[in-house]
């Protein structure tokens, strides 16, 4: 493959459609061709969702959209809100919380708190990352916002917020309850948001272990204990939603995040996110399209100092790919032209639109779409320049689209 990318300019491309006397023309150019089939995986989850997030490409869904019971994978709600008021300055990893009966008598997953103690509110945060305990949670709800019921309303505000449509919550701690649901998309959505917003936090659910009153537990991610890159986030198991776990695995220069429910066994869980995860990283690869800054053509400028603007690409261009996959990705500009002046530094000019055969069995093509940035100031142009341009009016509006060609050798 050329490290070199040969494009016909817009000028070239103007004078051709000026010879021909065309009004539009849409070139579809294969940059990418690949000689076998790429199969896609077959989860014995109820619900699951796989995501590139380097690429931002969903590579598998099943039923993402289906609000289930999530168990205490919802605790990561929980969790958000707890990081939201330390970042906040509300809190600190300092402040502590008394524990209520209510939070010592809870049954389920335990942190083994004791009913009147004063706990840290870091000492919390690690109840429930690693211990899942029910027990953190509704200490944490109560010193946060007086009642479980309070923090409860402000953990379905915060959903809507983040635009989970299909999370309700009715309590902190994924307690099987009538209307206590989420849709694996949506937990996959709050597990990034929570590493993007709050990295510093993030660096809890890594941790393999954590004592409290003498007990020793270990966290019950089955991940973190592979050689699989797993640097997070959350298991969850009630009869009701069976045995589910969201992910996060880091490995070379990609990040897949993903999300399961509805197993039938904690082993199902613990192999099924294993394969799910070689699976993500051994049948993908990423492509890189063309580098930042990269000058993909020319657009005429309409009466201006310049009587061109280069269009460039703001960021790395990358794809996500099968490996052997038999698809064809296709690439193009699509710029209004002549571009008017005056032009400023970074004005966005055109689109690079990059085609792609969907991951997803019948669902359409995956559509990319990239901005293409002004490198350059350009100044409305004088007497001369106005004159000139009413010569060229005609034939360069009838132009629209302009369209890459010969991408790679």
């Amino acid at each position: 493959m050329s490290n070199n990318y040969p494009f016909h300019s817009f000028a070239n491309v103007f004078e051709m459609f000026r010879q021909k006397i065309c009004n539009m023309s849409i070139f579809a150019v294969t940059i990418f061709c690949w000689s076998h089939i790429a199969y896609s995986f077959d989860t014995t989850a109820k619900s699951a969702i796989v995501y590139d997030e380097t690429t931002q490409s969903v590579i598998l869904e099943k039923e993402a959209d289906k609000p289930r019971p999530p168990a205490s994978m919802s605790k990561l709600m929980t969790l958000l809100l707890a990081f939201e008021a330390l970042e906040e300055g509300r809190i600190d990893l300092d402040t502590t919380f008394r524990v209520s009966a209510k939070a010592f008598k809870k049954g389920g997953s335990k942190m083994f708190l004791e009913e009147n103690q004063l706990v840290s509110v870091e000492d919390l945060i690690r109840g429930i990352t690693v211990a899942s305990g029910n027990d953190a949670c509704i200490a944490l709800a109560e010193g946060l916002n007086g009642t479980e019921d309070s923090f409860v309303a402000r953990m379905n505000l915060k959903a809507k917020d983040l635009g989970l449509k299909n999370s309700h919550f009715t309590n902190s701690t994924g307690w099987p309850s009538p209307g206590h649901v989420m849709s694996v998309r949506d937990l996959l959505n709050l597990s990034i948001y929570i590493r993007e917003k709050y990295p510093k936090y993030y660096e809890y659910f890594q941790e393999k272990e954590y004592t409290w009153n003498g007990i020793k537990q270990s966290n019950r991610n089955p991940l973190l204990k592979m050689d699989v890159g797993a640097d997070g986030l959350k298991t969850g198991h009630t009869e009701e939603a069976g045995y589910g776990l969201v992910g996060s695995s880091n490995l070379g220069n990609r990040r897949i995040s993903f999300v399961l429910t509805g197993l039938n066994s904690s082993n199902d869980r613990r192999f099924e996110s294993e394969k799910i995860i070689n699976w993500a990283f051994r049948d993908f690869m990423t492509i890189d399209l063309f580098p930042k800054n990269h000058v993909l053509g020319k657009a005429p400028v309409w009466i201006g100092e310049e009587n061109h603007v280069n269009l460039i690409t703001p960021k790395k261009i990358r794809i996500l790919v099968p490996y052997g996959g038999k698809n064809a990705v296709q690439a193009e500009v699509e710029v209004e032209i002549p571009v008017s002046a005056p032009i400023r530094i970074n004005d966005q000019i055109g689109i690079l639109r990059i085609k792609a055969p969907s991951f997803i069995p019948g669902s359409e093509e995956r559509i990319i779409e990239h901005p293409l940035l002004s490198p350059s100031n350009i100044g409305a142009g004088g007497f001369t320049k106005r004159i000139q341009a009413t010569v060229r009016a005609g034939l360069l509006n009838a132009l629209r689209f302009v369209k890459i060609n010969d991408v790679f050798n």
